[in-house]
């Protein structure tokens, strides 16, 4: 499988046909990542050999660790903004106190897993499109096929790896920070005790609601590392090219999730 083929089109002729090429390149290149996101998912079972072991402690440090500090203020201002918006409006009706189970089932349901997504897209599966796409249009990755070593066992494999671990890992640290965010807010602007605020925060959140949340964020890595590696590998035009497939890596990621995340929470929530 040739991994790095570049789109070659015509000038379009009008408008619809314009339209016809763009839609017929979106559903090749959705058909190329899924192919290498699926190949990525067979070689997952090489993913503990000694040949592959190191790369995959390396990725799971660049995107876990590298992500903390991002992650952490992203996740305490979520939690506060939540906190602050819906205790002004429960306040004019006497409820302020509610304000921890809102909080918590919104983070832990759908803000925790959507932002955490949306920070390692724009940072990690940035630097992962950034990265292949050097390598291709340098040739390296035409090297490592002429050399018989599979680029997706050997590229793709470990940066899969490492999004599918540490993203429910990632996500449960959001959703952590977010409601400790939210008690910060609660307790110094809406007078709103800790332990009231955590007592409700505990005991009105269901299980199913942080195994929905741990499997989005399971999704979410899944589609970052498959959309950021197709885009790598399709890199063309030199250094134009690494910065278009950058680019392209962070939007179609982020639509992805939003998009993804909307059917998830529809299948189990309907």
């Amino acid at each position: 499988m040739v991994l790095h083929e570049p789109d070659h089109f015509e000038p379009p002729l009008n408008f619809f046909a314009a339209l016809g090429r763009r839609i017929l390149l979106a559903c090749r290149n959705t058909g190329r990542g899924t192919v290498i996101l699926l190949q990525a998912i067979w070689a997952l079972r090489f993913m503990l050999s000694r040949r592959n072991r190191r790369e995959v402690l390396m990725q799971l440090f660049v995107t876990g660790i590298k992500s903390l500090g991002v992650l952490t203020v992203v996740a305490m201002f979520t939690g506060m903004i939540l906190a602050l918006q819906t205790g002004l409006e429960l306040r004019r009706y006497g409820q302020e106190v509610n304000i921890g189970t809102l909080v918590c089932t919104s983070m832990v349901r759908e803000m925790g897993p959507f932002m955490t997504a949306l920070v390692i897209a724009a940072s990690v599966g940035s630097a992962i499109a950034a990265q292949l796409a050097t390598m291709t249009v340098s040739e390296e990755i035409a090297a490592l096929e002429v050399m018989s070593i599979d680029p997706v066992r050997f590229l793709v494999m470990p940066r899969l790896a490492a999004l599918l671990i540490m993203m429910p890992m990632l996500t449960v640290y959001t959703n952590i920070l977010g409601v400790v965010g939210g008690a910060i807010v609660g307790w110094t602007q809406l007078d709103v005790p800790m332990s009231a605020y955590f007592d409700n925060a505990i005991q009105y959140v269901r299980n199913k609601d942080l195994y929905v949340g741990l499997f989005k964020a399971a999704v979410f890595g899944a589609i970052i590392a498959g959309v950021a590696c197709q885009q790598g590998f399709q890199a063309t035009e030199g250094a134009v090219g690494v910065g278009i497939a950058t680019r392209r890596s962070v939007v179609i990621s982020f639509l992805t999730i939003l998009a993804v995340g909307y059917m998830i929470t529809r299948l189990f929530y309907a």
